[in-house]
């Protein structure tokens, strides 16, 4: 194989793994072309030849140098065939997908319908890819969050109030049960979890009449919305209550020394997987061991263990 495409989703860790991808190529005399604006750039033809010089100085960065938007063209049998032509008539013989469950769905069609070697790196700050520890993004998601949540203790201990802070997590509780814990929170409501707003009240009254000054709610965005939890928490206990939602800043940031390192393995391992013949796979580690994982798993959903750190989060309140 000497011509690989790359497209990519965006989040902390990916111009990492661009890096990795295209050095680890390079190193073994495969030209790299990157799509710009994902699915939609493959369609469009959108693509440059990149080298060592072009991912230099990137490792550092969020986001991704190749840009990304949703495609909705993609999803129709017209648009996966012009993105076929497009990797045919430019002389690609593989590709290489960075993303979540949306982006690698797209690359195991790819692959099933149309025959074209695709290799899957999962990056996603839900970390809701399924059979794998780990994806690029998630570290740093929830590292940001959690900075932004001890600024908020800090407002929070000196006004004596009670902080609804709504963080990312539409389907996936990750990024909120992690910040809850870490950042010593008394209350978190994600997606995979039921939460009784009057016995979460219960407890803040019966902590505030025992001298308890303040308290920190922990919600996903696909649970609740901190507004509405929020003025539910001041109607029941007339005690002030603020929210704060992170919202995107949790998707950027300078990558985690965790997430580079990832992404490095991760870039290095797909780069050999396709060379060596390697399609419809993406990469994960699991117990610091890579592998090499069949695409058609991604449509099952992730097993999220949710159930110790809600325990332990209980017990430490």
């Amino acid at each position: 194989m000497k011509r690989i495409g790359l497209l990519t989703r965006d989040c902390a860790g990916v111009n990492a793994a661009i890096r990795a991808v295209v050095r680890t190529a390079d190193y073994y005399g495969i030209e790299i072309v990157g799509i710009f604006h994902g699915y939609e750039g493959l369609i469009n033809g959108e693509i440059k030849v990149f080298n060592r010089r072009s991912v230099s100085g990137i490792i550092n960065l969020g986001g991704t140098i190749l840009k990304t938007s949703r495609s909705e063209r993609f999803k129709t049998k017209e648009g996966q065939e012009m993105a076929v032509r497009t990797l045919k008539d430019n002389n690609i013989e593989g590709l290489i997908v960075i993303g979540g469950n949306g982006s690698l769905t797209g690359a195991h069609v790819l692959a099933e319908k149309y025959s074209i070697p695709v290799i899957g790196i999962p990056a996603t700050i839900d970390n809701d890819v399924n059979a794998i520890d780990m994806a690029i993004g998630a570290d740093t998601a929830v590292n940001v969050a959690l900075d932004a949540l001890d600024k908020i203790r800090d407002t929070s201990t000196s006004l004596e109030r009670i902080f609804v802070v709504e963080v990312m997590g539409r389907n996936c509780g990750y990024i909120a049960l992690r910040v809850a814990l870490a950042g010593g929170c008394e209350e978190v409501l994600f997606p995979e979890g039921e939460y009784n707003i009057e016995k979460i009240c219960e407890e803040i009254t019966e902590g505030n009449i025992r001298g308890k000054i303040s308290w920190i709610i922990i919600v996903a965005e696909g649970k609740a919305k901190a507004a509405d939890i929020a003025k539910k928490v001041t109607e029941i206990t007339a005690l002030e209550t603020r929210e704060v939602v992170l919202g995107h800043i949790q998707r950027g940031g300078r990558p985690t020394a965790f997430d580079r390192i990832l992404a490095a393995r991760y870039g290095n391992f797909a780069v050999q997987l396709i060379k060596n013949g390697e399609k419809d796979k993406y990469v994960g580690l699991n117990n610091d061991k890579l592998n090499a994982i069949p695409l058609k798993n991604i449509v099952k959903p992730k097993d999220i263990k949710t159930e110790e750190y809600y325990r332990i989060i209980k017990i430490l309140t």
